[in-house]
């Protein structure tokens, strides 16, 4: 299954449904048949507010980069 969250910054809003799909993902019996990924029409980079905000529920988005 794959899962595209897609936006047009990729800074903020997408990363943090990538992390929390992941992090959901992962703990499924089938977690090797999901592909998880963000995207947008521009690269902004990661957002420090978002970092913040999941590193408060333990979801480390920080090796996620913005894609275009």
């Amino acid at each position: 299954m794959r899962e595209l969250f897609l936006r047009i910054g990729n800074s903020c809003r997408s990363q943090m449904a990538e992390g929390w799909a992941r992090a959901i993902a992962s703990k499924l019996p089938v977690r090797n048949q999901f592909e998880v990924a963000s995207a947008g029409l521009e690269a902004y980079g990661l957002n420090p507010r978002a970092l913040a905000v999941m590193a408060e529920d333990g979801i480390d988005i920080t090796s996620q980069t913005s894609h275009v």
